[in-house]
């Protein structure tokens, strides 16, 4: 499943040109962590749900690099990492700047 994420409930949406790009599937925690970081930020974001297609989780891994497990998240193509990744950058003051180039 593919889904493009809109702003919630009308609010005002930050300039954002970068491609966002979360591989999800049901029932995962730190999946729901991710969204709620990027939710916070105002971003557009395409979620990919790779629960029941093994088509789409080996698509995946292999952007990722060999990483199986989920989220992924990737900005303008580019490897971001899973939720501790971006939750890391988030901390370190970087995070605004990956998604807003």
């Amino acid at each position: 499943m593919t889904r493009s994420k809109a702003t919630p409930h009308g609010a005002s949406q930050q300039e954002s040109s970068a491609k966002i790009v979360i591989y999800t599937s049901a029932m995962c925690g730190f999946c729901v962590r991710a969204i709620r970081l990027l939710d916070t930020k105002k971003v557009d974001y395409q979620q990919i749900d790779v629960t029941m297609s093994p088509d789409l989780r080996a698509e995946m891994r292999m952007r990722a690099g060999g990483r199986h497990t989920v989220p992924q998240i990737f900005v303008n193509d580019r490897h971001v990492g899973d939720c501790d990744e971006i939750y890391a950058l988030e901390s370190a003051g970087r995070l605004d700047t990956i998604l807003r180039p």
